[in-house]
């Protein structure tokens, strides 16, 4: 099976990343964003990942450049539509934003063409409500960074079909990820986890219990996580928590899913995470 076209809006670092991923298995991909310096942003980004692969040899610089010839950017949604197979929106977790970008997505996508959101904790249903043919939207949840995590959350809603869950779950082995299953429900099975361990994390440091680095290596070395909850948060970044967190609590109504003051007030500051220099930890220069 020939790896599908894909178009993903969205040039962030989600964007970029699920770009990079689908370029590196093959895919023709264009990446399309319309804010002013997005899509030169996501370019340096995209080459900083070409350039660390060659350097830990895992491209070559042959591969590397074949990787690059497969991606295209383009400002404007509906040439960037034009010829998609696959579309990924990954834009801001805003659910009135994605619910006008869907609209616009299937009045410019081929019909036949698989629409996918990236969200986090929002509502697939109702993203899904915004277009004519419901059946064509799923939930399709990658993680940061991209090209190295491997779990891909596909998420159905009630008006959703089988054969969508099956495209979705077929395009993600084609990039090499393991997806799972779940059905449509505030924070999905990742979200609402993940965001527990880690607002509980930043309560933790906000009393005093251990320092970041401390409570980090907790969950590394004492169960065995990959990376901290809050050098995670950084990763993901302050802002996209705390949005998700809210969008928990006032949905779940559970008193775990309420933001601390620590994170409201990080985000009030500016310190975002990696993506600017500065947030559980520093950095430097974004």
């Amino acid at each position: 099976m020939n790896p599908p076209r894909v178009t993903v809006v969205g040039a962030g670092t989600m964007g970029h990343g699920i770009a990079y991923a689908a370029a590196l298995a093959g895919c023709p991909v264009t990446l399309t964003d319309n804010k002013p310096g997005a899509l030169d942003l996501a370019w340096s980004k995209i080459d900083g990942l070409l350039a660390g692969g060659v350097k830990r040899g895992k491209l070559t610089a042959d591969e590397a450049t074949t990787v690059r010839s497969r991606l295209r950017t383009e400002p404007d949604l509906v040439s960037a539509l034009s010829d998609a197979e696959v579309v990924i929106e990954a834009v801001v977790e805003d659910l009135e934003v994605k619910r006008q970008l869907f609209a616009a997505v299937e009045r410019a996508a081929p019909g036949e063409a698989l629409l996918a959101t990236n969200t986090s904790s929002l509502s697939v249903g109702k993203i899904a409500t915004a277009v004519g043919d419901p059946a064509r939207v799923i939930g399709m949840h990658f993680f940061n960074p991209v090209h190295v995590m491997t779990l891909v959350e596909v998420v159905t809603h009630e008006r959703g079909v089988q054969t969508a869950v099956d495209r979705a779950v077929t395009f993600a082995r084609q990039l090499g990820k393991e997806p799972i299953v779940v059905k449509d429900s505030p924070g999905f099975a990742s979200s609402r986890l993940g965001v527990v361990l880690g607002l509980e994390a930043m309560r933790m440091l906000e009393q005093g219990v251990a320092s970041a680095e401390d409570i980090d290596k907790a969950m590394e070395l004492g169960y065995n996580h990959p990376m901290g909850p809050l050098k995670l948060t950084d990763l993901v970044g302050l802002d996209v928590r705390l949005a998700i967190a809210e969008y928990l609590h006032k949905t779940l109504r559970e008193p775990q899913y309420a933001p601390p003051r620590i994170l409201r007030d990080k985000v009030a500051r500016g310190e975002l995470g990696k993506k600017t220099g500065k947030g559980f930890y520093a950095w430097g220069a974004p």
